[in-house]
């Protein structure tokens, strides 16, 4: 089973390819150059946590969290807004390990939850529901472009 561990910066070379991919995932074009540089931002400011899993000396798959608070609850959340597995290493656990793992964190840290959103045809909403994630019917989210 592959081994989930808090990225470092030393890790960038190895999630970058990765992390290109989930964006080719999501219909954007290929540019691993940016994606190296996105990631050296948000770690280097620390502005989001990073869990990889390693197989071996291999990378193949991550998520990433981001912190808010809710106001509401006076509590800190997070918000899982990427989980990537390499496709070739789809349906063996990794993806429910790192979810896994993002859920402990939360509890470790006092946060009041996890949130996602996730593409209406997304094949993951099965493992997120499986893993106790609940989808939201009570209200609408609204996005803005600027």
């Amino acid at each position: 089973m592959a081994e989930i561990l808090e990225a470092t910066e030393q890790h960038i070379p190895g999630i970058a390819p990765l992390l290109n991919s989930y964006r080719v995932f999501y219909r954007k074009t290929s540019n691993l150059e940016a994606a190296t540089h996105f990631l050296k931002e948000r770690l280097s400011k620390k502005e989001s946590i990073l869990f990889i899993a390693i197989e071996g000396e291999q990378m193949i798959g991550f998520t990433q969290l981001y912190r808010s608070f809710s106001t509401v609850s006076l509590r800190p959340i997070l918000i899982l807004n990427d989980l990537y597995v390499k496709e070739t290493h789809r349906r063996l656990g990794i993806g429910a390990a790192l979810l896994n793992h993002a859920k402990n964190y939360c509890k470790k840290h006092n946060c009041k939850g996890l949130a996602l959103e996730t593409a209406t045809d997304n094949p993951a909403q099965r493992l997120y529901e499986r893993l106790g994630w609940e989808k939201d019917v009570h209200c609408f989210h609204y996005f803005w472009t600027a």
